[in-house]
């Protein structure tokens, strides 16, 4: 991987930044995310899933367009163009670039024309939907892991991380891309959980017209299909939800750290 710090290689190159939208609303995106966008002279996002007022604060006389119609030698076609002339790109992607945003093949083609390159992270939609429905992924003392995952679909899912096996450790976990497969989804998570586990249905998280959803593993497809929500959904299975817990430790009188030292408690 090339190292994304270091000085173009010729001044006239210019810097590719790979810009974490977030889950759709303009202002969870990053001030370095926008100051990215501001910059460039040509502005790359995914329309399909990356809300136009997003990528409203691009200058007068950049280039916008959508990459959802084209192919990704399309995309790289016009991301070199623009470089090789000296203008810097903001390739927006929903959520943050590393994950299932394609950004290993497109920085691979980079690497081979010698185009620099950098990674600005997002707000990814799993966070976005704990977040708006009040949340969390650990609870002392009953869960302290979340584990990010889909169905297999077109693209394969190795055996080793079929949801059955990931949800049997019992910890959060957040599914992408899986809601046209829903009455799968429920089968697959029923084998490794019972049908009272918690499940968020969060359908297009931080666009205007989000909807949350709160139903039951034993539930999950009803849920779907009652609420047609059959794409840019993202389910948070909380089995930790169904645990009392424990309070955290760092703010407990007789805990001590490098900030604090600890007495007994009273």
């Amino acid at each position: 991987m090339q190292d994304t710090q270091t000085t173009p290689p010729h001044a006239a190159t210019g810097l590719v930044s790979f810009v974490g939208a977030g889950p759709g609303d303009p202002e969870l995106l990053t001030i370095k995310g926008r100051k990215a966008i501001e910059d460039a002279g040509l502005v790359l996002y995914a329309g399909s899933l990356v809300p136009p007022g997003v990528v409203a604060c691009a200058r007068p006389d950049a280039l916008v367009a959508d990459s959802a119609p084209l192919t990704l030698e399309q995309c790289h076609a016009l991301v070199r163009d623009a470089a090789l002339a000296g203008r810097n790109v903001a390739r927006v992607h929903t959520g943050d670039p590393s994950l299932y945003g394609a950004l290993r093949e497109q920085a691979q083609l980079l690497d081979r024309d010698g185009i620099p390159w950098r990674v600005i992270p997002g707000v990814t939609a799993a966070c976005a939907a704990a977040a708006a429905a009040g949340v969390t992924f650990t609870v002392p003392e009953a869960t302290q892991s979340l584990i990010i995952s889909r169905l297999e679909g077109r693209t394969p899912v190795p055996e080793q991380e079929r949801l059955a096996a990931l949800a049997a450790h019992k910890t959060s976990l957040a599914v992408y891309l899986s809601a046209q497969s829903a009455p799968l989804l429920q089968a697959e998570l029923a084998r490794s959980l019972p049908p009272e586990t918690p499940v968020l249905c969060a359908h297009r998280a931080g666009w205007p017209n989000q909807q949350l959803h709160w139903t039951s593993l034993g539930n999950l497809a009803r849920c779907v299909e009652e609420h047609g929500i059959t794409s840019q959904t993202v389910f948070l299975i909380l089995p930790g939800q169904l645990k009392k817990g424990a309070a955290s430790r760092l703010y407990a009188a007789n805990f001590s750290h490098g900030r604090r030292k600890g007495g007994q408690e009273s």
